[in-house]
């Protein structure tokens, strides 16, 4: 008869198949998951549809663009159609003012190049308040 106590050995855990599904439902939310890229972005957009400014309140730059691609600051022709020139057109009507916001008024049928011509150009010379004036959208035109 032995009556020795006998050694009990230690429950061991396996950790190794809770360690694989965890690893498993990562997986599974990696894959499934989408991502919108909306949410990325947090953009406030322009409006066209708000309450026009008398532009008599405001002391601003009025930079028009027509349909040609012409430039025209104050109600004068800018002579030549490259940022460098309308650059130093700006430079010109505004002086020392860089502070001084810009209206852009694009026609509908303009260029998009033209249009970007008078944001770097506006953006070279250290303008930084630059707003675009928009035609209010009527009920008939939708």
């Amino acid at each position: 008869m032995n009556l020795r106590p006998h050694k009990r050995e230690q429950p061991d855990i396996n950790l190794a198949p809770l360690i694989d599904v965890v690893f498993l439902l990562l997986i599974f939310f990696m894959v499934s998951t989408t991502f919108d890229d909306d949410a990325r972005l947090r953009l406030q957009l322009p409006r066209a549809d708000g309450e026009p400014v008398a532009s008599d309140e405001l002391e601003l730059v009025e930079l028009v663009i027509d349909a040609g691609g012409h430039f025209y600051i104050d109600d004068r022709q800018v002579l030549g159609q490259t940022a460098k020139i309308l650059g130093q057109a700006l430079v010109g009507a505004v002086g020392e003012r860089r502070d001084l916001p810009v209206l852009i008024k694009a026609d509908a049928n303009t260029s998009h190049q033209s249009v970007m011509t008078a944001l770097d150009a506006a953006g070279q010379v250290g303008m930084t308040s630059i707003a675009f004036a928009t035609s209010r959208i009527d009920d008939s035109d939708q």
